[in-house]
């Protein structure tokens, strides 16, 4: 391996056992592409010890770190996610100072082939969000580990806060000169797909499919969150889920494959356990995401917001 290479990482956080599900397929994704480069997670002291077991078998590095909040629950409930908050703690990585530079990559990003060219990229190279092009996405960007930009982001947070109430909001006013820099800086939009809303112009979606690198899965529904039927493949998609976007379910079966085929990484008998436990049934949505359920008018029904379920609870609150 040449000199300095292991000095450089790919990094993503986990602030809870939910989201670790993500970055075990993320994990996986990227060794399979064969990278050069170390695996480094972020993880909360709320990841349980058997979910951690679990990670330690796919990431060459795992560090426990503080949650840090964003506590805008105004801003936050303008994007209908007030669980993204806690988004904050990623400002962690930068802490990050044994390597030289990383990649960040979010817990529900998935990698499609080898982008190590990334670590040519400088900071903060990454792509135009999709929701608003002027800006850029968080999900997937290059950055340099460096304790006085740690330092300057906490103050600017404590100063400015987020625009957003999550990191991107913050990031994005850090780097406020970004949509005018350089185009170096500007990662082309197969480095960060987001899945869920490609259908809205599917000529290019099926023009640039074979060119694609990494898909995020953007929204409170993640992969996991939907049923994988090991025997055909298929897949049940949570009610919860806006089925019109093109190419969702493709992307989704993507991820599942990957989690479902490859978690041998994980070992022979953590292996099974995800199989017997996980796959047998859907994954339970967190509070936030049944919340953002509920206000889309698409409550699961079929699931945890059966009636059953809902008058049980409210004869416990009675009782």
């Amino acid at each position: 391996m040449a000199e300095g290479v292991t000095m450089e990482a790919y990094v993503s956080l986990a602030t809870n056992n939910d989201y670790c599900h993500g970055a075990i397929a993320l994990a996986c994704s990227l060794r399979l592409t064969n990278t050069s480069r170390k695996l480094c997670l972020l993880i909360s002291e709320k990841v349980t010890v058997d979910m951690r077991e679990k990670l330690e078998k796919v990431w060459d590095e795992m560090i426990v770190i503080e949650e840090i909040t964003s506590g805008d629950e105004e801003k936050l409930a303008l994007i209908k996610r007030p669980e993204l908050g806690v988004t904050f703690s990623k400002l962690h990585i930068w802490r990050l100072v044994h390597y030289s530079k990383c990649v960040f990559l979010d817990a529900d990003t998935l990698v499609l082939t080898n982008v190590d060219e990334l670590f040519e990229r400088e900071e903060m190279s990454a792509a135009p969000d999709i929701g608003w092009p002027d800006l850029f996405n968080s999900g997937v960007f290059v950055f340099r580990p460096s304790l006085e930009t740690f330092a300057s982001l906490l103050e600017l947070a404590d100063k400015e806060g987020s625009y957003d109430g999550g990191d991107q909001g913050l990031l994005n006013l850090y780097w406020r000169d970004w949509s005018i820099r350089d185009a170096p800086y500007r990662l082309p939009f197969t480095y960060n797909v987001v899945a869920n809303i490609t259908y809205s112009y599917p000529p290019a979606f099926l023009r640039h499919r074979k060119d694609m690198k990494i898909i995020h899965f953007l929204g409170a529904i993640k992969p996991w969150h939907h049923r994988y039927i090991p025997s055909d493949g298929s897949i049940i998609m949570h009610p919860g889920a806006d089925q019109s976007h093109y190419g969702a379910e493709e992307f989704i079966r993507k991820w599942w494959e990957i989690y479902h085929k490859h978690h041998s990484l994980l070992g022979p008998h953590l292996a099974g356990e995800i199989e017997h436990h996980e796959l047998s049934s859907p994954f339970q949505p967190s509070d936030g995401e049944r919340k953002a359920s509920w206000e889309r008018q698409a409550p699961d029904y079929h699931g945890v917001d059966q009636s059953d379920s809902v008058m049980a609870h409210i004869k416990s609150q009675v009782d």
